[in-house]
């Protein structure tokens, strides 16, 4: 392994793009069609940066749905498939940020808690393949976020050590992942009432406003100084 040069690994939803709408979306849809008719976005909220797998564990228990797991993953996939194929919006900073590492050979991975189906498919529609090849799904380790797995597997991937490798997040078990990974964080918060959460305290980097805050100048100069600890 390298163990001088930086490396920066992406979650997927929330953000590089705005896949949770995708996301509530297909879970909504999954679950009426098991007689749920109340899953609301707040309840979604609660599962943003956990693997699908485990959400919809607890969602099979909580509502007694009489169906396999596999079943219900596989219901899932489809119906956020056929609605991420249609619409995903890239972040546009996030995207101004990814173009900028890759002009500057920065080794870059995708580490998500979806399948790799999907995060192929949500990279090849938004043209963010051209810049992102290295993709680690949770469906390919041992444990989900917050376990720092899909973490390491990244680090394992590009040849870099973990301690110089820089996780963007936009959850609370996402960043506790870095943080157990042993890697630096930026954490930029989907859910604007999580920036206070333990787990983004101890990012890096923590963007409090979220998308609406980040800049790809920012993030670009906090990976290049070698992680001086700011809050933004």
């Amino acid at each position: 392994m390298s163990t001088s040069r930086a490396a920066v690994i992406f979650d997927l939803d929330g953000t590089l793009v705005d896949s949770e709408p995708n996301y509530y979306e297909a879970g909504r849809r999954l679950l009426e069609r098991y007689g749920v008719t109340d899953f609301g976005w707040e309840r979604h909220t609660d599962f943003i940066g956990i693997g699908t797998r485990e959400t919809l564990e607890i969602l099979k228990e909580e509502y007694g749905i009489d169906a396999p797991v596999e079943e219900l993953l596989a219901g899932k996939n489809r119906h956020y498939l056929e609605l991420a194929r249609a619409a995903t919006e890239v972040f546009p900073e996030m995207r101004t940020f990814v173009r900028r590492l890759h002009a500057q050979g920065v080794p870059m991975a995708v580490a998500s808690g979806s399948s790799r189906a999907t995060i192929e498919a949500v990279l090849g529609g938004t043209g963010l393949d051209a810049y992102l090849t290295t993709l680690v799904s949770a469906e390919e380790v041992e444990r989900g976020k917050p376990a720092p797995d899909v973490f390491l597997e990244a680090a394992r991937r590009l040849g870099v050590e973990p301690a110089h490798c820089v996780v963007l997040e936009d959850a609370p078990p996402g960043a506790a992942a870095a943080e157990a990974a042993g890697m630096r964080c930026i954490a930029v918060p989907y859910v604007p009432g999580t920036a206070d959460d333990p787990a983004f305290a101890r990012a890096g980097l923590l963007v409090r406003g979220g998308q609406a805050e980040f800049t790809a100048g920012a993030a670009y100069d906090y990976v290049m100084a070698g992680g001086r600890d700011v809050t933004h």
